[in-house]
C-alpha cells in the first residue's frame, strides 16, 4: 500500500537496519550481550550502558543525566529494567562504560527517516504515474445501455476476446476524448531520483553504490571518487566501539574485540590497497623526476667541461 507512508517508511528502515547489523564483527562477547541486541541499542538509540548487575555483565539502554563534568557531559546512567526487576543510578567511567554508536551519540535513525520519507514519497509519485498511464482517452457514454456496452467492449479487450460492435446506437452515441500521454521522461527522472536517494542512503553507510546520472558507462577514475565520502561515518562508528571496548577490557576485565565485517571489510581493503598504489606511484613519479634532473645535470657539466 503505497498510500501508507509510515508502515511504507518503518519497511525501510527495517531492511536498511538489517544490512548494517553486518558492518561490525564483534568476539568475546558475553552471552549476556547478544551482538544483535548491542548493535540494535546503538544504532537505534545512539548509545549502549555497559554495566554489571549481580555479577553479570548487561549492555541496558538507560537515559543520561546527572550533574555535567567540567566538559559539560554527563555523569550518570539511569537505568531501568523490568525484566530484572531494578532501577539505578550508574556513575559513568564508575560503574559503567557508555558505548556511543558515534562521537555524538545520534545513531543512525534520524539519517534513516530522512531517506526513508524521500523514498516513499517518490514511491507514491511513481505510482500515480504508472496508473495514469492506462487511461489512454477518457470514454464518455449518454445512456446507461450504452455505458454498459462500452464497459463490455473495454472488459472484453482486457480478456483477449474477439469483440464485434453491431449497434450504430452505440457508435453515435459514445465520445471518446483523447487524455495527454504520461510524460515518458517523468517516469524516466523518478527512477533516476530513486536510484539517487538509494545509493546516497548506501554511501552514507559506507557502502558504495554509484548512480550513473549521465546515462553512459563510468570511467574507473568517477567510480571511485566517492570512496573518500564512504570513509568517514563508518570509521567514527568503529573508533568509537574501540573506545568503549577498551574501557570495557579495562574495568570488567573480559577481552572483547571488534572491527568491520562483510562488504565494510572488503571496501576497507580495496580503499587501503588503493591508498598504497597512490603512494607507490607518487614515489615512482619523484624518483623519475630525480634522475631526470641528476641526467640534465650530468649533460650541463659535460657541455661545460667541452667548452
Amino acid at each position: 500500500n503505497y498510500r501508507d507512508k509510515i508502515g511504507s517508511q518503518i519497511d525501510y528502515i527495517a531492511y536498511m537496519l538489517a544490512r548494517t547489523q553486518q558492518i561490525f564483527r564483534y568476539d568475546g562477547l558475553p552471552d549476556s550481550i547478544p551482538q544483535r541486541m548491542l548493535e540494535m541499542q546503538l544504532q537505534m538509540h545512539g548509545f549502549a550502558c555497559i554495566a554489571e548487575y549481580e555479577g553479570t555483565l548487561y549492555a541496558f539502554r538507560g537515559g543520561l543525566g546527572g550533574e555535567p563534568d567540567v566538559y559539560y557531559r554527563p555523569t550518570i546512567c539511569t537505568v531501568a529494567n523490568p525484566a530484572l526487576k531494578m532501577s539505578r543510578l550508574y556513575k559513568i567511567d564508575v560503574d559503567c562504560i557508555i558505548m556511543r554508536n558515534d562521537s555524538y551519540i545520534q545513531g543512525l535513525l534520524p539519517m534513516f527517516r530522512r531517506y526513508a520519507t524521500a523514498m516513499v514519497e517518490n514511491d507514491i509519485s511513481f505510482d500515480i504515474l504508472s496508473k495514469n498511464a492506462r487511461a489512454a482517452a477518457l470514454i464518455r457514454a449518454p445512456d446507461d445501455a450504452t455505458q454498459a456496452a462500452g464497459n463490455k467492449f473495454i472488459e472484453d479487450l482486457g480478456d483477449g476476446k474477439p469483440t464485434v460492435i453491431g449497434e450504430n446506437g452505440f457508435l453515435d452515441g459514445i465520445r471518446v476524448q483523447p487524455l495527454a500521454n504520461v510524460n515518458q521522461r517523468s517516469m524516466t527522472e523518478l527512477i533516476e531520483y530513486q536510484q539517487y536517494v538509494k545509493a546516497s542512503w548506501y554511501n552514507e553507510i559506507g557502502l558504495n553504490a554509484n548512480y550513473n546520472m549521465k546515462r553512459e558507462s563510468l570511467t574507473t577514475t568517477e567510480a571511485q571518487m566517492n570512496f573518500d565520502a564512504l570513509i568517514p561515518l563508518v570509521d567514527d562508528m568503529l573508533n568509537s566501539r574501540k573506545e568503549a571496548v577498551d574501557k570495557i577490557n579495562a574495568m570488567f576485565g573480559t577481552s572483547i574485540r571488534v572491527d568491520l565485517a562483510s562488504s565494510w571489510e572488503k571496501i576497507s581493503e580495496s580503499l587501503q590497497a588503493l591508498g598504497t598504489e597512490v603512494d607507490s606511484s607518487e614515489s615512482d613519479n619523484q624518483e623519475s623526476g630525480e634522475e631526470n634532473g641528476n641526467s640534465d645535470t650530468e649533460k650541463s657539466v659535460q657541455q661545460n667541461n667541452n667548452e
